[in-house]
């Protein structure tokens, strides 16, 4: 990530200490589970926020439900015990990379859980910011399937107490299948999540102003959920 969209992120977003959230972006970490895995007793658990940046998603255009949803997503992770994990990505259209953001943090120390969830909120409220300003593009396509599919090799779902998280309107739009059109399903998955504890999508339907539309997404998650392994979902259109 660029120097120039870390000082934007900084500057777009009312964060209490600022070395912090800098060092924080410095540069892309990867997190060593093996070790993380080695110390004491207690829960250990991964948070993984993805934030979908297709077009169809609100959440892009519209600040107030971007600060809605960044101030849902705060409180799961600032209870989190020492040696979790919080792993955040963007995603949208297959293959993509350019511009996304990408961070990992293990909580310790000094990356306390009620800091890295202070930067996380302000990121995720900070996304139409970034998005008007041209340095995070928004995207054609929204490929979910293929985001968690990468997450499910990044989760140890034995070691850790996983929960994904993802700021997305639940609507696929990829090879995949197209899930807007009427009687659409999505393909039923691995158990790629076997033994992981949560998913949640928070914004499901949003936009496209049909309640039938919105229930049919959470139905087809759901049952994507439990047949790919997960032991809870939530699927929030509005709270």
């Amino acid at each position: 990530m660029g120097r120039a969209l870390v000082l934007l992120i900084f500057g777009a977003i009312a964060v209490g200490g600022g070395w912090f959230f800098l060092q924080s972006f410095s540069g892309e970490t990867r997190v060593d589970l093996a070790a993380v895995q080695g110390g004491g007793a207690g829960t250990l658990t991964h948070v993984v926020v993805g934030i979908d940046l297709s077009q169809s998603n609100v959440l892009v255009e519209d600040a107030a439900f971007a600060r809605k949803v960044a101030d849902r997503i705060r409180p799961m992770l600032e209870g989190l015990g020492p040696r979790s994990i919080v792993t955040l990505r963007t995603f949208g259209s297959y293959g993509n990379t350019a511009d996304q953001l990408r961070r990992d943090w293990t909580i310790s120390a000094r990356n306390r859980p009620e800091d890295v969830a202070t930067v996380v909120h302000g990121i995720i409220a900070g996304v139409p910011t970034l998005v008007d300003r041209g340095q995070v593009r928004s995207q054609s396509h929204t490929n979910i399937l293929a985001f968690l599919e990468n997450t499910s090799q990044l989760v140890d779902c034995r070691g850790f107490e996983v929960i994904v998280v993802l700021a997305t309107d639940g609507v696929e739009d990829s090879e995949y299948v197209r899930l807007q059109n009427s009687g659409a399903t999505l393909p039923e998955p691995e158990r790629m999540f076997r033994g992981c504890d949560e998913l949640h999508m928070f914004g499901i339907g949003q936009g496209l102003g049909s309640p039938t539309t919105t229930r049919r997404l959470q139905a087809e998650w759901d049952a994507w959920a439990d047949t790919a392994g997960f032991q809870r979902f939530v699927g929030l259109n509005d709270w």
